[in-house]
């Protein structure tokens, strides 16, 4: 499955952006589905991830409270809301995807992705 993410761009502390992640195939609604962020000089990190259906979700500690992912499998596509932004969020977001029917969101180790799109910068400005 190929992975087209978009949605990023400059914005100020406080604001917010809303990325997409479309996905070539129908069969995108048996993957699961998560975001990555790389900052420069940093090492790529987990954000978010959320089961095929929807129904479980799981955030990392620096993004709760502040990032929502959902998904439209009538559209291939899965959402990531980005409210009240940092400058600490600024990086290049990936998503990544990958097929499972488990019911429960967790899975934030890169290794277990084995799709990804190509990334879309998000600059948050103090």
């Amino acid at each position: 499955v190929q992975l087209q993410a978009s949605g990023g761009g400059l914005v100020q502390a406080g604001g917010s952006l809303r990325l997409s992640c479309v996905a070539s195939e129908r069969t995108f609604s048996t993957y699961a589905v998560a975001w990555f962020r790389q900052a420069p000089g940093k090492e790529r990190e987990f954000v978010v991830s959320i089961t095929w259906n929807g129904g479980s979700t799981y955030y990392a500690d620096s993004v709760k409270g502040r990032f929502t992912i959902s998904r439209d499998n009538t559209k291939n596509t899965v959402y990531l809301q980005m409210n009240s932004l940092k400058p600490e969020d600024t990086a290049v977001y990936y998503c990544a995807a990958h097929l499972s029917l488990r019911s429960v969101a967790g899975r934030t180790q890169r290794e277990h992705y084995d799709y990804w799109g190509q990334g879309t910068l998000v600059t948050v400005s103090s």
